[in-house]
């Protein structure tokens, strides 16, 4: 393969988001408005890359703004206050997240996962079965 063409093909994988986006989900998301998209772009992330790691979650929902209202960038969120619902159990989430300028492909994800939120305290903050 010529020198050029194999650099085109490596700066093509690099201008590619990091994590791809199911159609299906992209043509919800492009039906909302644009910070709305943001959160729920990188909501569906974060709940993807906890269901794919090692740490025995699944899952089934995210919500940013729990304990701590998120916030926003031009095409970041930062999420120190988010939640997640795994097998009927919520639990503390924070979560940085960069997105390209459409809010859709999430390009970049760190999160971390906190305690579990008690029963007795899910009545406060909405949270529900």
């Amino acid at each position: 393969m010529p020198k050029r063409l194999l650099l085109f093909v490596s700066l093509l994988g690099l201008a590619a988001p990091a994590f791809a986006v199911d159609p299906a989900i992209k043509k919800q998301l492009e039906k909302l408005d644009p910070s709305t998209r943001l959160e729920q772009s990188c909501d569906t992330e974060a709940m993807s890359r906890i269901n794919n790691d090692s740490t025995g979650f699944k899952p089934d929902k995210v919500i940013a703004y729990t304990f701590k209202d998120p916030v926003a960038g031009d095409n970041s969120l930062q999420a120190p206050g988010a939640v997640f619902r795994s097998k009927g159990d919520w639990y503390h989430l924070s979560y940085n997240c960069i997105t390209g300028p459409q809010h859709i492909n999430v390009r970049e994800l760190d999160y971390q996962i906190g305690d579990k939120v008690p029963r007795e305290k899910w009545d406060k903050y909405y949270l529900y079965d």
